[in-house]
Parts: structure tokens; C-alpha cells; sequence
């Protein structure tokens, strides 16, 4: 689990520019399963034939980062935000764009740093002009946070765990699962950061009997945490029962909460009650499909400083697992399930 997330924590991915981490995510899952595949938002989906119910987990590859939308006639760039980026985290960080350019976010001059906002800060690439700038970086170029990932114990900090660690759970799962009735769909999606798209589309095309979302979540066992939360690093994977993008399916939720008692797998419960997953729009596709959440906990999202715990996510693989290899028989699952 070390290096495979090492391995895709550092790889870049921003929203719209998910080709190296789709590239890499297929190399890992394509000895695993019986067909891999990519659709025109970047979705990758992995496929493990069965003849049972059609079960798809996503867990979303992209990153939030910042995109440039002009260059200065000193060489220096300006640039606004792809996904929940804060002007405050930003400053003073090192990003890398995708051909390996490096740059440093520096601000104006501010009497207050309160009104710090995106139109007061710019990158620099240490370029001299506009020309030897623009050279090496166009307009329309994203970049990400460049940051190593690090290892305390079992929990490891860094970059992008929203949400790679949700990527390497999935991987994992697909890796140990062994044969299993159901067909199962791991899509790797696409856009998640900036509203969901990637999970809009595939689940349209697949159109399954069942969704899961394998994603990130906030904590609330830090100092005077901004959302109070009562969900804890070392604690288990949670189950989400609600968030800003969907209500999970009540029955979908015992399911995973039985599961997780009858495999002695530590569990938490979550409500959060800001942001979202991909199981909000898969649970609204086409007529409706019943959709639930695995959620790893996460202190310090959409920081380069975020914080996983590597038993957290192994427990949430023993969930998933669980899950996907016993038969789901639809209508005894939900009885008002029509064939």
C-alpha cells in the first residue's frame, strides 16, 4: 500500500488532465481484470466480468490545482483555481505543470492580507520576459502542487490523497478480489473536483444496479477543527450516510455497516456537511440508481499537507472486498426493485 500510494500521490493529475495518472492506473489494475478501457471525459473503467448485478465503485484520479491565464511582460504568470483551491494554502508553494516546469506562488503587495485573493497573486518560473516564460509554460497550462509524500508511522502525508488514497483502495480491492457473481465496473473518474462530470457520465453509460463512491472525508479530531465532525484518523474507513451532493441508500448503508461487524472491520459513521462524491451523480442516473459511500479519513484536504492512515485505508480494502465478492441479489437487497 506504501508504494502504490507513494506512487500515486507524487504523479500528476490535475482536472481535465488525468492522462499520466489514467496511464498509470491502467498498467496496475490490467493484469487484475478482464478489460480496460477509457471513454472521451478520460474515465477509466476496469472490468471484471460476472453474470450477476452490476456494481460500479469510482473512486475519482484528479487533483485540484491552478491553470494560467496570462503571462506578464516580466515573465511571471497569472492564474486562477481548478477545484477548491485556497489562496492561503497556495502561497509561497512550489507546482509543477505537466511537461515538469516548476514554479514558486508569490502575492503583491498587501496592507491586508485579508483581502488576499487570486487577482493579487502570480507565479513565477523564474523566467526573465514574457518570451522565455511562455516558452515554457502557454496559457491554458494547469499545475499542481509539487510535493513529495512522506511516511510517519502509518500515517502518510501529502499531496492529493483526495484522492488517490480513494484510487488505491480500489486498485488493492481489484487486486485481492477473487471470483465474485457480480459484475464489477471500477472506474477511475474523471473532473470530479470541478463538479462531479467524469462520475456524471459513466455511470450514464454503464447504468448500474448498484454505485459506490470510494472517496476522501474531513475529520474532526484536530485542535478546534472548522466542521465538528465525528469521524477520527486510525479509526476505521466510514460510512457516509449524507453529504451536499447525495442521501446514501439506507438499505446500501446497513448493508456496509452489517458487513463491517460480521467481518470485525473497525467502522465509522459520517455526515458531512459540506462538499461531495461521486455517488452524487450516480445515485441521480437515468431512473435513479442506489448508491452509497466509503470514505477514508482525511486531515487537512485540499492542503499539499494531507494526512491518511494507511490502516484506514486497509480496513476500507477489507470493506470493499467484503462487499463485492458476495452475491448481491437486487431484489432481496431492495425489495421495491424491479427487473
Amino acid at each position: 500500500m506504501r508504494e502504490l500510494l507513494k506512487k500515486l500521490s507524487e504523479a500528476y493529475g490535475p482536472s481535465g488532465r488525468e492522462q499520466q495518472m489514467g496511464q498509470l492506473i491502467s498498467d496496475e489494475v490490467r493484469p487484475y481484470v478482464d478489460e480496460v478501457f477509457t471513454d472521451a471525459m478520460g474515465n477509466l473503467y476496469a472490468v471484471k466480468r460476472g453474470r450477476g448485478a452490476k456494481v460500479m465503485v469510482a473512486a475519482h484520479m484528479d487533483e485540484i490545482g491552478i491553470i494560467i491565464t496570462y503571462i506578464e511582460e516580466k515573465g511571471f504568470l497569472r492564474f486562477s483555481n481548478i477545484g477548491g483551491v485556497s489562496p492561503y494554502v497556495l502561497l509561497g508553494q512550489k507546482v509543477v505543470f505537466g511537461n515538469g516546469t516548476v514554479g514558486t506562488v508569490g502575492m503583491e503587495k498587501l496592507e491586508d492580507i485579508k483581502k488576499l485573493a487570486f487577482d493579487k497573486m502570480y507565479l513565477d518560473i523564474g523566467a526573465a520576459n514574457r518570451e522565455e516564460a511562455a516558452a515554457k509554460v502557454r496559457i491554458g497550462d494547469i499545475a499542481t502542487y509539487l510535493q513529495e509524500l512522506t511516511f510517519n508511522g502509518n500515517r502518510a502525508i501529502g499531496k492529493a490523497m483526495d484522492n488517490r488514497a480513494g484510487c488505491a483502495v480500489l486498485l488493492q480491492t481489484i487486486k485481492e478480489l477473487g471470483q465474485t457473481e457480480n459484475e464489477v465496473y471500477a472506474v477511475f473518474t474523471a473532473q470530479e473536483e470541478v463538479g462531479l462530470r467524469g462520475s456524471r457520465t459513466s455511470s450514464y453509460r454503464l447504468n448500474p444496479d448498484l454505485g459506490l463512491a470510494v472517496d476522501v472525508t474531513l475529520v474532526g479530531d484536530t485542535p478546534e477543527p472548522a466542521v465538528a465532525m465525528d469521524v477520527y484518523l486510525g479509526k476505521g474507513p466510514a460510512v457516509k450516510i449524507k453529504d451536499a451532493s447525495v442521501i446514501c441508500h439506507p438499505r446500501l448503508k446497513e448493508l456496509l455497516l452489517d458487513l463491517a461487524g460480521k467481518e470485525n472491520i473497525p467502522c465509522q459513521l459520517e455526515v458531512l456537511l459540506t462538499g461531495g462524491t461521486d455517488a452524487g451523480a450516480i445515485h441521480l442516473t437515468k431512473e435513479g440508481i442506489p448508491s452509497g459511500v466509503i470514505s477514508i479519513p482525511c486531515r487537512y484536504v485540499h492542503t499539499p499537507g494531507e494526512m491518511v492512515d494507511l490502516t484506514d485505508m486497509e480496513n476500507a480494502v477489507r470493506l470493499l472486498n467484503a462487499f463485492l465478492s458476495m452475491p448481491l441479489k437486487m431484489q432481496e437487497i431492495f425489495p421495491c426493485y424491479l427487473t
